[in-house]
């Protein structure tokens, strides 16, 4: 689309254009929206090594690569869990339970 002077729009940066056909066809579901948020809130060292998994009845699991990484998010599950919820538009999940995968 042109301007009055006929002149077109700057390009949109590659990046930015990806993240919004993301956030236009995401699922819009409390899983989604953790997966969405999870680098954020817990940084990119934790982020590395989890992945968001599932979401039932409001538990949300969490995959963790090594059971040291299983074992110490646990123990901070009460601060990720309210960091979560309030990155989320929706309310959070209940209650977050990490798991070792092999």
């Amino acid at each position: 689309m042109r301007d009055e002077r006929g002149r077109s729009p700057d390009p949109e940066p590659v990046g930015r254009a990806l993240d919004q056909l993301k956030r236009m066809i995401a699922p819009e579901t409390p899983l989604a929206e953790a997966q969405a948020v999870w680098a954020a809130v817990v940084g990119d060292r934790i982020a590395g090594v989890t992945e968001v998994a599932e979401e039932v009845d409001g538990v949300l699991y969490v995959d963790c690569r090594e059971a040291v990484w299983s074992q110490e998010l646990t123990l901070m599950e009460p601060r990720i869990r309210d960091n979560l919820d309030s990155a989320m538009k929706s309310p959070g999940p209940r209650e977050i339970r990490f798991r070792t995968i092999s």
